[in-house]
């Protein structure tokens, strides 16, 4: 079961990106993007245009895993600000997944 500690902090790019790559060209977006270490242990998230896709890379101590959510219907809710990153807590991240807007905490999926 995958475990999201206090410790682990969680960067989100701000710009949607082409997810059709997988494990090397997210480490590879984590790096030139985010300028972050793809094997620090954090968790990195990134968003496609339409806001139905996103894909988690992260470390674990023995590889790195990629996660990939996909919305029948309705588009995440994604953060908006300056700068190509931003940083959630683990239960924003939850939020985020489930539905909710992560600064008000309201409502579903944008329709």
């Amino acid at each position: 079961m995958l475990n999201l500690s206090s410790a682990t902090r969680v960067f989100v790019a701000l710009q949607p990106v082409d997810l059709r790559g997988s494990f090397n060209r997210l480490a590879a977006l984590t790096q030139s993007v985010l300028a972050q270490d793809p094997v620090s242990g954090h968790w990195f998230v990134f968003v496609n245009r339409r806001q139905n896709r996103l894909k988690i890379l992260f470390w674990d101590g023995s590889g790195l895993w990629v996660c990939a959510k996909r919305l029948e219907q309705g588009r995440f809710s994604w953060p908006r600000g300056p700068g190509t990153i931003a940083s959630l807590r683990g239960e924003e991240l939850v939020a985020l997944l489930t539905g909710l807007e992560v600064k008000s905490k309201r409502g579903w999926f944008r329709r």
